[in-house]
């Protein structure tokens, strides 16, 4: 395909065109190409897209993976603009409106997740915000483009005091990290360990420790432990010292592992305390090994979480507003998407890059 072809409108009346940056093949390097937009529905809320985060999953799901790719791939599932239009039947945004959009643009609505607000877990499958089926039959299509048409139920506002970019990763690194951190009870007297420094583990250390828990970092070696300490652990630990695992077994309510690589995880469960639990938000793409008897022995659990449904995602973008926290981020131009993303597979960011899409 020329890039002439890659860039020609194809909208039909009633619906837009968007500029956007996607992959042709999973071996494709990133490029510009426009896509379709469905027209405006009574219920939907078409938002200019100002920033888009990029997720270590845009990656996975672009590449091939994760599985089968409708291609062209458009990721993105960091999103926050500016409400542009609004359906005659939407009641909750109007243009002006600082909003977001987070991993997920509908659900089934009627499964018993769905109806207690719990829509990542939809029993039929929520629909993505990228490489779903849309309501319409279509693929959907990421925030890696200048506008959106999204359900406003599934549109988050963002409050006022949160920056536009820094609040980008907070719809999918942000909610990946809060939802076990609430569900497991991060809490005063608690004492929370992060898997990974990252672009997920930078904001649970951030979250655990706004909640009042007592943090400690668990990173492979002490390269960023001054950040770590600066942005709220009391202490950071090499994974790849055999004494971290001897010292501080036993010292964990909860762990929350964000690497998406293979772990021994044996050995982090024997930091456990008796009930405490080592939850996966990481998504390593080979199954992982777990030993039985440190589960028996003290009643430790090893759990998964997804993101969180649209009430708590709005609930942990309020909770950021009254304290202050966004992502620490790189922002970078459209045109540099591809470097970016072979920075994140060597872990060289600090600690998430946000696309300008004022630039695309």
């Amino acid at each position: 395909m020329t890039t002439t072809e890659m860039t020609t409108s194809f909208a039909s009346p009633g619906k837009t065109t968007a500029r956007a940056y996607g992959a042709q093949a999973a071996d494709a390097a990133l490029a510009p190409l426009r896509i379709e937009r469905r027209e405006l529905g009574p219920k939907d809320v078409r938002i200019d897209i100002r920033f888009c985060g990029i997720c270590h999953s845009d990656i996975h799901f672009t590449r091939g993976e994760w599985g089968q790719v409708p291609y062209p791939a458009i990721p993105g599932h960091e999103i926050t603009g500016i409400v542009a239009a609004v359906g005659n039947q939407v009641t909750g945004f109007q243009p002006g409106d600082r909003v977001g959009v987070g991993c997920m643009v509908n659900s089934c609505r009627e499964c018993e997740n769905c109806r207690r607000g719990e829509e990542q877990y939809c029993l039929s499958g929520n629909t993505g915000t990228y490489g779903s089926t849309d309501r319409d039959g279509t693929i959907t299509h990421g925030g890696y483009s200048d506008h959106i048409v999204v359900d406003e139920d599934f549109v988050l506002r963002v409050p006022d005091s949160l920056a536009l970019d820094v609040a980008a990763p907070l719809l999918c690194a942000g909610i990946t990290t809060y939802s076990p951190l609430r569900h497991w009870g991060a809490a005063p007297g608690r004492h929370v360990a992060v898997v990974g420094l990252g672009g997920l583990g930078h904001m649970a250390v951030k979250l655990a420790r706004a909640m009042g828990a007592e943090v400690t970092i668990l990173s492979q070696t002490l390269r960023k432990k001054d950040d770590g300490l600066r942005l709220g652990a009391t202490s950071y630990h090499a994974t790849s010292d055999d004494a971290t695992f001897e010292q501080l077994a036993g010292s964990f309510d909860l762990i929350i592992n964000t690497v998406s690589a293979p772990l021994e995880i044996g050995r982090f469960l024997g930091l456990l305390s008796t009930d405490g639990a080592l939850v996966n938000v990481g998504a390593p793409p080979e199954p992982l090994p777990v030993p039985v008897f440190p589960l028996l022995l003290q009643r430790r659990a090893f759990a998964g979480s997804a993101i969180g449904g649209i009430r708590e995602t709005q609930e942990m973008l309020d909770f950021c507003a009254e304290r202050g926290i966004g992502a620490d981020i790189e922002l970078i131009p459209a045109s540099g998407i591809n470097e970016a993303w072979e920075r994140v597979l060597r872990s060289d960011v600090r600690y998430r890059f946000v696309i300008d899409n004022s630039t695309l």
